[in-house]
């Protein structure tokens, strides 16, 4: 509380201190779910009915779909208090553990210079996203590398190799780019590689294996997998 002064507490009196914990959420009130912005998102659980209980958990899934709504409450474990969010998935119900308002330092609080966009700037940009759009979010596109590299790790030290820090990438430093350059960069990238497709054009139909066995034979070596890092 002040320069090298401190409360202490014993363990008895902390212990009285926490929260009682429950076995039921606290529902407070029901709220649209695009209204719960996504910094508050802590922890994902997914809950279950329990015995008995799969009729009145597919009747609050199945109205809170229906409304587009999320219930917000509270839950206690552990001996704290937990803000939470219940939100259907499919046919099952989420409970999305949410940050207390204390606990999020307002974004007010970064000082972030105003600056004039010249149209042509953000046409530019405006093009690189078009061009990079997706549907919807495919979270299986996307792997752990760092993951992949300690699986790597783990299978080669079983086979009975050794490891040495020169088998894994150096972080490469920050560089500040221009980006507008970067932004030209992409789209010419893109443009090059829609214009070899086209000169390509459609293939023409293999002739038959035994008029060119040499070539098929080469086809067949190139197409052998070769051995990915962060195999399973």
């Amino acid at each position: 509380f002040a320069r090298d002064q401190y409360v202490t507490f014993e363990p008895e009196e902390i212990k009285a201190m926490e929260e009682a914990g429950t076995h039921a959420i606290d529902i407070s009130e029901f709220v649209p779910i695009e209204s719960v912005d996504p910094v508050y998102f802590d922890k994902t659980y997914y809950l279950a009915p329990d015995k008995g209980g799969a009729k009145p958990y597919a009747l609050l899934t199945e109205a809170l779909k229906q409304a587009q709504r999320c219930a917000v409450g509270r839950w206690a474990a552990r001996g704290k208090a937990y803000l939470v969010m219940l939100r259907p998935v499919g046919d099952m119900l989420t409970m999305q553990q949410l940050h207390f308002a204390a606990d999020v330092r307002p974004a007010t609080e970064i000082e972030v210079p105003k600056q004039d966009v010249k149209p042509a700037e953000l046409n530019l940009a405006q093009q690189l996203i078009n061009q990079q759009t997706s549907e919807k979010f495919d979270p299986a596109a996307y792997t752990d590398e760092l993951r992949a590299r300690i699986q790597e790790a783990i299978d080669r030290k079983v086979e009975g190799h050794q490891i040495s820090v020169s088998d894994f990438p150096a972080e490469g430093g920050g560089k500040v780019i221009d980006l507008m350059d970067a932004l030209r960069a992409s789209l010419e990238k893109a443009d090059a590689a829609r214009a070899s497709t086209a000169k390509l054009g459609p293939r023409r139909a293999p002739k038959r294996a035994e008029q060119q066995p040499a070539k098929a034979g080469a086809e067949q070596q190139t197409a052998k997998p070769s051995r990915k890092a962060g195999k399973r």
